[in-house]
């Protein structure tokens, strides 16, 4: 994701909404890659996030892990780094998986 004039807050800093924007992003599409979509669909129950260090330009680069695949919860964490690789947010997303009503 790009570090610019659409995604900092007025100090000139990455803002922290844009960040769990693209963790949620990132955790909801892990969540439907691991159902039927015809059969179920995934919706955010909780979403944190910690903000470690501040990204003034550049790009970050986010990477989600399924900590727990349940039948009806799935767990995910997400990390964004910056262009060396270094931490700037770890979240952690719930999925609720719901029934289609066929």
């Amino acid at each position: 994701m790009p570090v610019d004039h659409r995604t900092r807050q007025p100090m000139g800093l990455l803002h922290g909404g844009a960040s769990v924007v693209l963790a949620e992003t990132l955790g909801s599409v892990g969540s439907f890659c691991t159902i039927d979509p015809e059969k179920q669909y995934c919706v955010g129950l909780d979403i944190n996030a910690n903000h470690i260090r501040g990204v003034s330009g550049g790009y970050v680069y986010g990477r989600t892990t399924p900590l727990h695949i349940g039948r009806t919860t799935q767990v995910w964490e997400i990390r964004i780094t910056d262009e060396t690789g270094k931490l700037v947010c770890i979240s952690r997303l719930t999925m609720a998986v719901l029934d289609r009503k066929l």
